[in-house]
């Protein structure tokens, strides 16, 4: 028996002609924004292959911009993305690039916060809404997930893993599954944790606050 889900075969309810070039895209964006916590003041898109011979036609410019101001998939703002971010002050800019052996559907997120702070996300439209993050400021992740989840930042120690999987087991939180990737031992280390139930921003800003070493907490809400 197949483990596909009924939206990896008609896609996902959406905006758009496709839902590789659209709503995947659209997809990419929120998860990119769901990695800051300030105000957006401009952002970055270098495209690859495919989303760059296309993403004028197929509207996944406006998709992946519409997700970065946190519009759903299905939202009406996105066919207006361009014209609403110019409206809010939002600074964009789209760029065709190249790299050997990725997705054709790819894509380079680069934002920059009211504050100065920068953030990147890489990723990858596979299919039917789905996507895959390929790296988080640099650090080469395979994260593909249609789940809640937390994103932890963090320096990579003994010890540490155990403490956060503590500590969201205290909270009743149901762990489904959980990866880790660093930029190498002791460094930078992302971690990302997927649960099965909701919860809200309290939660990570407590585990944010309780354990040492973690620079910064991320909620994905994944939908």
């Amino acid at each position: 028996m197949s483990n596909n889900s009924l939206f990896d075969v008609i896609g996902p309810i959406m905006v758009g002609p496709s839902s590789s070039h659209t709503a995947g895209a659209a997809k990419l964006g929120r998860l990119a924004r769901q990695l800051v916590h300030g105000d957006i003041v401009e952002v970055r898109f270098t495209l690859y292959d495919s989303f760059a011979r296309t993403y004028r036609g197929h509207g996944t410019g406006k998709a992946l911009l519409g997700g970065v101001m946190g519009y759903d998939l299905d939202s009406e703002e996105l066919k207006h993305a361009e014209t609403i971010a110019t409206f809010r002050g939002l600074k964009f800019s789209f760029e065709e690039g190249h790299k050997d052996g990725i997705h054709p559907n790819s894509v380079d997120i680069h934002l920059t916060e009211d504050n100065g702070k920068k953030t990147s996300l890489s990723g990858s439209s596979i299919g039917g809404g789905n996507v895959v993050i390929t790296s988080i400021n640099g650090i080469e992740t395979r994260l593909q997930t249609n789940l809640p989840a937390i994103v932890t930042h963090h320096r990579d120690r003994v010890g540490i893993l155990a403490e956060i999987t503590k500590f969201l087991a205290e909270k009743k939180l149901n762990i489904a599954g959980m990866n880790l990737y660093r930029s190498a031992v002791g460094k930078d280390a992302y971690m990302v944790v997927e649960i099965d139930q909701t919860f809200d921003d309290a939660i990570s800003q407590e585990l944010r606050d309780l354990i040492d070493d973690i620079m910064d907490v991320f909620v994905i809400e994944n939908r």
